[in-house]
Order: structure tokens, then C-alpha cells, then sequence
């Protein structure tokens, strides 16, 4: 497989905009925790590659957070007994990608207090490091309700105060003073200001060189947030993995080969990651959709497309991904695109998007059969919405594409 230079920062600050919508409130939490535990780290001296090392698992670690109802229990209390499961979840996520994988153990660990890392079979460096990113995440929930506003710098020596009562506990005393350190600077909190924030992460990527990644690498990480959007509900399990495997087989069909073949697949494996700001009370509901609430759904294939313009910049995945919503009429969104405007790969996309969702159970139906679905892809057909030749390629081998579909 031929290997490609990826701008591995730029890619992690970008995917973590997608966590952050998980939040919405919350927007930016990830990147926060990550620069805090930066400065933090740097206050104690950890090497350059140790430091841009933790601010990749900050901006990751909440990586295993797909609900919106999970994601505000961990940002209303310091505790949460819930809050072992997605640091599980995360860390397996990132386990089974290469690139990132070495992340793993301290998202594992980022809601332990320090009393049990001591207790557990951990060498001392994930035992800071897991750590590093509770104590920030921890910071950042003290000090959310100040942010963008000059408050914050009468709130903070309440907020040191009270983390400070947990040393020893929650937190490594060694971490603790080096925040209680920093923290006296008013510079440390008015960082976190959005447009600072972007800023420094931007700067502290500029010196970076590129990674070379394989295309299974690259696979990998599409497939790290897919997972996470795919967790959003039990109905939508493993949907963009099979959309992806529909959407290669259909373009290898086309004869579509090469890298343009695998960026199909990445683009199938990422095209709902603008739903993580879709509530799950809505991708849930069994019965008809409000005004608003299709509002929402409708706007998170514009989402990905934003997200994945920071990712894919010099690519058509954004387009293949975030086109998904289309029709051939202009009548689809976000964009109103008619044919015309569409790449093949763009009507692909579309047709395996919509075979995947009628072969997968859903809160308002059940799965269809085969034939149902066929006739549904004929009469979008008919209508003007779907091209013709992409269903009927799908159709010549419709049992083995229900086979990716179902599993």
C-alpha cells in the first residue's frame, strides 16, 4: 500500500472538534484539558515528545463519550461512578489504532484516582500521565462556568483550593504544585479563550513534521471515530463500518481502484461524524420527527463536511462524505446539489448510506428484506433522486451487498 504524509497534529486537533460536539455546551473541552496538561507537563520539565504526547491524549481522551446525556454526568461532578466505562471504551478504541495506540493506557486510566494507580500493576509513567489528564479534565469542569470572562481570575484561587484538598487522593501531589504554580499566572486561564486556544494549538503544530502512514493506518484512524459515532445508539451499531465496505465493493465495481478506492472507503467510514451533535434522544426516537429535531439531523452531514475539510483538505473525501445527503433533484442537503455537481463516488456513497439503513433495525421500524429494499432504491429511482447505474450495479449482486449490510 502506498503510504501518505499526514499532518498527524492537524488531523488530532481537527477529529477532537468532532468529540467536542458530543458536549455542545462544553465545545472545546478536549482541547483545554490537553493544553493544560501540556503546560503542566512543561512546568515539570517531561521532554518535548512527551509533552506534544499528552496533548494528544488530552484532545482524545474522552474518545469513548458518544452520548450527550454521558458526556454532562462527567462534566457536572469531580466523581462519577459511571465514568470507568468510557475510559474503557476510549482506550480500546485507540488500541486498535496504530497510529494513536500508544494513547491507550492513559485514557484507560484518566478517571482513577491516584490512591488506586498506586495500588494497580502500572509503571510510574502511565500512573503521571493518566493522572495529568484527570487533574485537567477535573480543572476544566471547575472552571467552565467562568470561561470567556474576566470572572474566572477572581473564581481560580477557589478552584486550586479545592483540587488542592485532594492531593494525595484524587490527585499525585507532584501534579497538584506544579498546577498550584502555574495557576498563579493569569495567562494560564485566560488561554483557554477559544481563539487563543485554536491559536496555540495551531502554533505548537507548526514545527511538526508529517507522519507517514500506511493506508491501513489511515483506515484505522477513520475507523476510531466512526466507531464513536456508531456508539451513539444500539440502532446505528457498526452502520458507517458497513456503509464503508458497501461503498468500496460498489465503487471496485466501477473499476474505481487505487488510492481513489480507498479514500471511498474512508469517506463511508466518516460520513456521520457530524452526528455526534445529534442528541441520541433523536436518533432514538421511534416516532415522527419534529421541525427542529429534523433541523438537527439534517445539519450534521454539513458538519462533516466542515470537520473533514481540516482533515482531507487535499482530497474529495469531505465532498464524498458530507455529499451523502444529496439527490440527483438538488432537493437533498445541505448543499441542494443536482447531479451535475455530484462525483460518482458522491452517488455511491449515497446509494450504500441508504441500503445500509433499510437492512439495519431502527427505533421506528424493522429491518427490511431485500427485495423491500430493492424496490425502495428503484422507486428513489423513479423519482429522480438516485442513480440509476449505481443501483442497478448494486443490483446485480444484491445478496452479497446485503451480506456487507447485515453481516
Amino acid at each position: 500500500m502506498e503510504q501518505q504524509d499526514i499532518d498527524l497534529h492537524s488531523a488530532i486537533t481537527a477529529l477532537s472538534c468532532s468529540l467536542d460536539l458530543v458536549g455542545i455546551d462544553e465545545v472545546k473541552h478536549g482541547k483545554r484539558v490537553a493544553m493544560m496538561a501540556y503546560q503542566i507537563a512543561e512546568e515539570l520539565n517531561w521532554p518535548d515528545d512527551e509533552r506534544l504526547s499528552i496533548l494528544h491524549a488530552g484532545m482524545l481522551h474522552d474518545c469513548g463519550v458518544a452520548k450527550i446525556k454521558e458526556h454532562r454526568q462527567l462534566t457536572e461532578t469531580l466523581e462519577w461512578d459511571g465514568a470507568e466505562a468510557h475510559a474503557i471504551r476510549g482506550a480500546e478504541y485507540l488500541s486498535a489504532c496504530p497510529p494513536l495506540a500508544q494513547l491507550a493506557p492513559e485514557v484507560r486510566y484518566h478517571h482513577t484516582r491516584w490512591e488506586q494507580l498506586l495500588l494497580l500493576p502500572l509503571d510510574q509513567r502511565t500512573r503521571m500521565r493518566a493522572n495529568l489528564l484527570f487533574l485537567t479534565d477535573r480543572i476544566d469542569v471547575l472552571q467552565f462556568p467562568y470561561l470567556n470572562s474576566e470572572q474566572i481570575l477572581t473564581a481560580a484561587p477557589n478552584i486550586v483550593a479545592r483540587l488542592k484538598g485532594f492531593s494525595g487522593s484524587l490527585f499525585a501531589p507532584e501534579l497538584l504544585d506544579a498546577f498550584t504554580r502555574i495557576a498563579k499566572s493569569q495567562a494560564f486561564w485566560l488561554a483557554m479563550e477559544p481563539d487563543y486556544l485554536d491559536e496555540d494549538l495551531r502554533t505548537l503544530g507548526q514545527a511538526l513534521p508529517l507522519v507517514a502512514l500506511n493506508y491501513p493506518s489511515q483506515r484505522e484512524l477513520a475507523r476510531l471515530f466512526s466507531r464513536v459515532v456508531d456508539a451513539k445508539s444500539p440502532y446505528t451499531e457498526q452502520h458507517s463500518e458497513r456503509v464503508a465496505l458497501i461503498a468500496r465493493q460498489l465503487a471496485a465495481d466501477f473499476n474505481i481502484s487505487g488510492q481513489e478506492l480507498e479514500q471511498v472507503e474512508i469517506a463511508g467510514l466518516l460520513h456521520d461524524i457530524g452526528k455526534l451533535r445529534v442528541s441520541e434522544d433523536i436518533i432514538d426516537k421511534p416516532g415522527k420527527l419534529t421541525m427542529d429535531e429534523q433541523a438537527s439531523m439534517q445539519r450534521h452531514s454539513y458538519d462533516t463536511y466542515r470537520i473533514l475539510q481540516r482533515v482531507f483538505a487535499h482530497s474529495k473525501i469531505p465532498t464524498w462524505a458530507g455529499f451523502h445527503h444529496e439527490n440527483l433533484r438538488g432537493e437533498g442537503y445541505p448543499f441542494k446539489t443536482s447531479g451535475v455537481s455530484q462525483d460518482l463516488e458522491c452517488r455511491i456513497i449515497s446509494v450504500a448510506d441508504i441500503f445500509q439503513a433499510l437492512a439495519q433495525s431502527r427505533p421506528y421500524r424493522k429491518s427490511m428484506d431485500l427485495q423491500y429494499i430493492l424496490d425502495d432504491l428503484q422507486h428513489r429511482v423513479s423519482l429522480g433522486e438516485l442513480d440509476a447505474t449505481v443501483v442497478d450495479k448494486l443490483a446485480e449482486h444484491a445478496a452479497d451487498y446485503y451480506h456487507l449490510a447485515c453481516g
